[in-house]
């Protein structure tokens, strides 16, 4: 395995912030991704949080905005935020549509061509990244934990409901819990995976709750002035199957706050916590 190439590295609240990049083997060509290592970090490994972005976004949008290094600091909590997909794949179609192909990767191994040579991000946040930061950071990779923002809160719930035992704590602002039954997914879904619904099940948090439950509480936040809440999100629908699937979940719903990052920023420290206590850390 290479080591990655640093393109920048700052001192931030005692700890380092990092962004990287290095060769993938599973998208086929570079891939970006930031990394906060806590002041902890450098006496013994820590444990270890993946932060997934959503439609637009990069390795540095929530690194950036987020303002989720204080409390890692205070906690001791690695922060890993991957880019939400390749760039410059030369794929026809791939640009030019905020909805769909760079930026908007899904996290979702593509089966259908000409993405399947590229747009490979199940594999690569599961397992291709994790490999590499465990061998090149100060992680304990046995506690690591997984959160998302909108179509990266889609990826961190179904990939910890199809890997239950790689991930201590999930959680999730407004993510997009049933993309077969909703617009962004209906239109991203079907050009990854094909045109077969029955093969778009196994990246629907909603369907896979019904199969495989998580062994953990999944926390959700949502704004109720989100403006894609009522045709995009739904989380009402993952509420009642969580319910009757017996999944523990806590949906938070708060007035007044919209899709932006002014609302993560709010209530990122409570996301941190709740995934410090399922690694033992509080």
């Amino acid at each position: 395995m290479r080591m990655p190439e640093t393109i920048s590295e700052q001192r931030l609240h005692g700890g380092v912030q990092g962004f990287y990049r290095h060769h993938s083997e599973a998208c086929a060509g570079p891939m970006r991704f930031a990394v906060y290592q806590p002041p902890q970090a450098r006496v013994k490994p820590c444990p270890v949080l993946y932060f997934l972005a959503g439609l637009t976004c990069s390795e540095e949008t929530a690194t950036i905005k987020a303002g989720a290094q204080r409390a890692a600091a205070e906690l001791g909590l690695v922060l890993v935020m991957p880019d939400t997909s390749p760039r410059g794949t030369g794929i026809d179609g791939a640009t030019g549509d905020w909805e769909f192909g760079e930026g908007a990767g899904f996290y979702v191994d593509a089966t259908e061509a000409p993405w399947s040579s590229r747009f490979r991000m199940h594999s690569y946040v599961v397992d291709e990244l994790p490999a590499l930061i465990a061998a090149q950071f100060p992680v304990d990779a046995s506690r690591s934990g997984i959160c998302g923002h909108s179509m990266g809160g889609h990826g961190a719930l179904t990939i910890a409901l199809r890997h239950p035992a790689r991930y201590r704590s999930v959680s999730a602002f407004a993510p997009i819990v049933a993309p077969t039954q909703v617009p962004w997914g209906r239109k991203a879904l079907p050009r990854y995976l094909g045109d077969d619904p029955q093969g778009w099940t196994g990246y629907d948090a909603c369907e896979l709750v019904r199969r495989q439950t998580f062994p953990g509480t999944i926390l959700i936040d949502q704004g109720e002035a989100d403006q894609f809440l009522e045709t995009q999100l739904k989380p009402e629908l993952f509420d009642q199957v969580c319910a009757e699937a017996g999944q523990l979940l806590l949906l938070r719903r708060h007035a007044g706050y919209d899709h932006s990052y002014w609302f993560i920023t709010s209530f990122i420290d409570d996301h941190l916590r709740h995934h410090a206590g399922a690694m033992g850390l509080l």
